[in-house]
This record gives structure tokens, C-alpha cells and sequence, in this order.
């Protein structure tokens, strides 16, 4: 407990720390350059208020989940498939290197030419930027699974459904959990990305429209909610799926 609350009083004052640096800043710079913190709360209260801040907050959260879902399901089944099967693993890989390095601006772009302006190609885009890391550390953790473990399975004939549930699930979740971490920092940010050039509503798009108009508080404004909302499922989900995942880890001093 004791350890605990000093966590949170660090991280209190960090956060004050930089909201003092911030205001001090902003002192010394012009306001459309750094506007200070309380006209960017002022304008985050406002858009509450209105209405316009959780419509389009909730607008982008739906992609997330949606592209993180699909992202997951899809890169942790063939990521399983890659670390068991070394066919399967030599015939993708290729394909596995080209998307690892193909840039996630084209992707986004080809999405929109190919499949046009529709909330499918822009999830699917997300999706297909987040599908190789999943893939890459599903594999790594399909190469480490325990052949003891296997063989133990083969002898008691467990059929496939209990194999995938009880042997090699368990053996999984860490590195499931590390490929939901990273990968839900890098949806979010793509998410963005998308918006921007080609939807109608989200995160994304406010910004891009207080870019044209060079409303550097009300484009704070909206990052920093988005940064709250992603802190607050980081802290209160992720981070306790991933403790939960590693609890069999036995730590040595």
C-alpha cells in the first residue's frame, strides 16, 4: 500500500512539474504559439459542455477498438500458425517483412484510392499497420511454447480445442499482453492519421480543422484528452492484464 501511494505522489508530481513548466513557458511565448494551461482547460470545459468533445472523442475510440480487435484476433492467429508451422512461416514471411516496412501514410492512402472514403477502409488500414508487430511477437512466443508440454498433450490424446485452451494459451498470454500494449499506443496514433485525411468526425479531424485555422489551444485541448482517456485504459486495463499474464514469472533478486 505504502509503495503504491508513493507511486501515485511521483507521478502527481511529475504531472505538476510539468504543468508548472508549461505555464511558465507560456509566460514568455506568444499565445497562438504555446497558449497557456488554463485557456487550454477553459476550451476542453467548453467543448464538454457542448457536446463536441465526447461525440467525436467516442467516434475515434470506436476505430480504435475496432481496428485493435481485428488487429489482435487476425495477427495472433497467424502469428500462431508462423511459430508452429515452418511452411507456414517460410511462405509469409516475405510478406510478413514487406508489411513491417511498408509505411503506414501508404497504406492509409492506398486504402482510401482503393476501397474509397468509408469507415471500412479507414478501420482496415488501422488494422493492416497494427497486424505485422502482432504477428512478430505471437510467433516469438509460439517458438518459446514448452515441447514438454506438447508431448505430455499428445500422450493424454487432448483433442486440438483443449490443446489452444489449456497448453498453449497460457503460454501465450505474455507476449499477447506485451502485443496489446504496444499495439494500442500505435493504433491510437494511426487512428489519428486516418482521420485527418479522410473522415468527416474523430480526434483526427477536429485537429486537422484547428490546424487550418491555427487554434494551437484548442488542437491541446483535444490531444490532451485523448492522452487522459489512453493513460486512463493503459493504467486501469492493460497494465493489469499484463501483471496478471506474467504472475507464474518467478522473479529472482
Amino acid at each position: 500500500m505504502s509503495r503504491s501511494r508513493a507511486s501515485i505522489a511521483t507521478t502527481a508530481a511529475s504531472v505538476a512539474a510539468l504543468i508548472a513548466l508549461w505555464s511558465v513557458v507560456s509566460l514568455f511565448a506568444e499565445r497562438r504559439v504555446l497558449p497557456p494551461p488554463w485557456e487550454v482547460a477553459a476550451i476542453l470545459v467548453a467543448e464538454i459542455r457542448s457536446g463536441e468533445l465526447p461525440w467525436h472523442l467516442y467516434c475515434t475510440l470506436t476505430r480504435v477498438v475496432a481496428a485493435f480487435t481485428v488487429a489482435m484476433a487476425l495477427g495472433s492467429a497467424i502469428g500462431l500458425a508462423m511459430g508452429r508451422n515452418r511452411v507456414v512461416d517460410r511462405a509469409l514471411d516475405v510478406w510478413l517483412v514487406v508489411l513491417l516496412n511498408l509505411p503506414a501514410l501508404v497504406v492509409i492512402i492506398l486504402a482510401y484510392v482503393w476501397f474509397g472514403l468509408t469507415e471500412a477502409a479507414a478501420i482496415g488500414a488501422v488494422a493492416l499497420n497494427k497486424l505485422p508487430n502482432v504477428i512478430v511477437t505471437v510467433r516469438e512466443g509460439a517458438r518459446a511454447l514448452d515441447p514438454d508440454l506438447d508431448q505430455m498433450a499428445a500422450a493424454f490424446r487432448l483433442s486440438a480445442r483443449k490443446r489452444l485452451t489449456e497448453i498453449v494459451l497460457p503460454q501465450l498470454q505474455p507476449y499477447l499482453a506485451a502485443a496489446a500494449r504496444s499495439g494500442l499506443s500505435l493504433v491510437w496514433k494511426i487512428v489519428l492519421v486516418v482521420e485527418l485525411l479522410g473522415r468527416s468526425n474523430g480526434v483526427g479531424f477536429q485537429l486537422n480543422i484547428y490546424f487550418q485555422l491555427f487554434d494551437v489551444a484548442s488542437i491541446l485541448a483535444y490531444a490532451l484528452s485523448f492522452v487522459v482517456v489512453m493513460l486512463a485504459i493503459e493504467l486501469a486495463v492493460l497494465q493489469p492484464l499484463e501483471t496478471r499474464a506474467n504472475r507464474w514469472r518467478v522473479r529472482t533478486a
